[in-house]
């Protein structure tokens, strides 16, 4: 049995003077950080996600230069480009898997993407590895409250995990839809705790 930490798309392009930024990105960024240097031994393992997306065609219809910004989104995190690279004041030093999803596909969830060559597990699905590590239990914080984060903790809830949101540790694009999500993951069976807990 062991636990993980999903970081959730804490990207340039979704934090604060980003193509969709959401107000608190910094904040979760840089919470993040404090909580793997305050607690360096709670996880057993850490996955990042990034949206990586292909810059010359509209990602199944994922971009749009009219953009209802509920299915359809302005161009972001486009494969190699400022946007996509994670945000400065996250540490990624103590991620040990690196996760890219979109390439050329609409993905919300942390779980249609597939790990990168910064990984000892390169190639491989996010189920897949959870399976391989032992995961048991799942914590995760990023962005954004109501579309990723959802989409991601949702996917984990369906493996059979024990999932935990960590409230203080995400940032979504509205407020209405953001306290939505987490009231449906609660009834979902997600726990909805703040990093401090344990």
């Amino acid at each position: 049995m062991s636990r993980a930490l999903f970081i959730i798309d804490v990207q340039n392009d979704f934090t604060e003077g980003g193509a969709l930024g959401v107000a608190g990105g910094n904040a979760v960024a840089a919470g993040i950080t404090a909580l793997l240097a305050e607690h360096p031994d709670r996880y057993a393992h850490v996955f990042a996600s990034r949206d990586w997306h292909d810059a010359f065609n509209d990602n199944g219809g994922h971009f749009s230069e009219t953009p209802d910004y509920v299915d359809t989104w302005p161009s972001h995190c486009v494969a190699g480009t400022p946007g996509a690279e994670y945000n400065p004041a996250l540490d990624t030093s103590a991620v040990d898997v690196h996760v890219r999803k979109g390439q050329g596909l609409p993905a919300y969830s942390i779980f249609e993407g597939t790990t990168t060559d910064d990984s000892d597990v390169a190639d491989s699905r996010v189920a897949d590895v959870l399976d391989r590590l032992g995961v048991t239990e799942i914590d995760i914080a990023g962005i954004a409250t109501d579309y990723c984060v959802r989409a991601s903790a949702l996917d984990a809830i369906a493996t059979g995990r024990d999932v935990r949101v960590l409230a203080d540790l995400v940032a979504g694009v509205a407020a209405d839809s953001s306290a939505a999500a987490l009231v449906e993951l609660e009834a979902a069976g997600a726990e909805i705790v703040t990093g401090d807990d344990e």
